[in-house]
């Protein structure tokens, strides 16, 4: 697939993970997979069989009907042996587990999984669709995970950067101050790259997976405009600030000057240390090291926070909540709304200076 575009690899490459998956899987799970291929993404899908091979690990390991049936030789019999009580102990099993050990690895080196609220009520959420296509297909009699209670989620304000934050952020980017010896060197490869990395999120509220696939001929410099893909797959123009402009020619002088490792990458926008499409990984960690320096009090810094920063300062500019809709790629308005519903520091000291208390009596 030398000449198919980044996301039609990376498409091709989780459909066979989808596929290798479902081989473990009961039969129905493919069924109920295929049964939604025409209307979901293959990121979708990718979501829901990981959910629910997550499901059957914990059925084999914590149910006792199970646990010497391997799931891909369950039937529709053994699906419709579940209950309520097995599926509200998946919920509080979701909050503590182990990862499949790999062959070789001892219990102490499994990786322990935690879910939060959002976690639950995502594996849950897959777990109703799953037997609510069992059931309405009459292979099971009745839809248990309609029982269950999804848990309640607690709105959360939405981290940003304020104020003197953002210069702070792109400062230690271009000058690598306070980075370690090590980090240093590596820096002096990478500065222009990260640079325009982080201005493409702060310019264009652009997501992690849209970033890394941008090729260098999705660029139009006379435009200051680029073309990114979205979550369903839809293609859009973007268009950013003249600042975002001058990180990138900057940077794109550099990477002309690079030759790929690999052929399928020679015309990726971004390069790892490695000369390969960096991934979304390196970006998160590249965002988390300078964060950690830029702002060490906001520990949970990435990409994603970066996006809701634009998100708030856009809206905050322009009190259009469409157009910041339009400009993240939200289909619902109303998911929007999150992120400009934290209140900045400036807005709290604007309503702290404007209600007006008595004043004590001096005696």
């Amino acid at each position: 697939m030398a000449n198919a575009s980044y996301v039609d690899q990376l498409n091709a490459e989780r459909t066979e993970k989808i596929r290798a998956m479902l081989r473990t899987l009961p039969t129905a799970c493919s069924d109920f997979i295929n049964s939604i291929a025409m209307t979901t993404s293959v990121l979708t899908r990718m979501a829901y069989t990981i959910d629910l091979q997550t499901f059957c690990g914990y059925a084999t390991k914590e149910l006792p009907y199970f646990s010497d049936k391997l799931p891909e030789n369950w039937t529709d019999l053994d699906l419709s042996h579940f209950t309520a009580r097995d599926l509200n102990g998946y919920a509080d099993y979701l909050t503590l587990y182990y990862k499949e050990s790999d062959i070789g690895e001892t219990v102490e080196q499994q990786k322990i999984l935690r879910n939060h609220e959002c976690g639950v009520m995502r594996k849950l959420s897959s777990l109703r669709s799953f037997f609510d296509y069992l059931f309405k297909a009459e292979r099971i009699s009745g839809n248990v995970a309609a029982l269950v209670s999804l848990p309640k989620l607690h709105e959360k304000p939405i981290l940003h950067l304020v104020g003197t934050e953002v210069e702070r952020l792109l400062n230690v980017a271009e000058d690598g101050f306070d980075l370690t010896e090590t980090q240093q060197k590596f820096h002096a490869h990478t500065r222009k790259r990260d640079y325009a990395i982080l201005m493409l999120f702060l310019g264009t509220g652009i997501r992690v997976s849209e970033c890394v696939g941008i090729d260098i001929t999705d660029l139009d410099f006379a435009n200051n405009a680029v073309l990114v893909t979205r979550k369903g797959g839809n293609q859009v123009i973007l268009y950013y600030p003249q600042e975002v402009a001058d990180a990138l020619n900057a940077y794109i002088i550099d990477r002309k000057q690079i030759k790929a490792a690999e052929k399928k990458d020679e015309n990726a926008l971004f390069l790892s240390l490695q000369k390969k499409r960096i991934s979304q990984r390196a970006v998160q960690l590249m965002v988390k090291k300078y964060c950690s320096i830029a702002v060490p009090l906001k520990k949970r810094m990435s990409p994603h926070k970066l996006r809701s920063t634009y998100a708030t300062r856009l809206y905050h500019e322009t009190e259009d909540i469409y157009l910041v809709a339009d400009a993240l790629g939200h289909a619902d308005v109303n998911t929007t709304r999150r992120h400009y519903a934290a209140m900045s520091d400036q807005r709290r000291r604007e309503a702290a200076q404007n209600v007006h208390l008595p004043k004590k009596n001096e005696e």
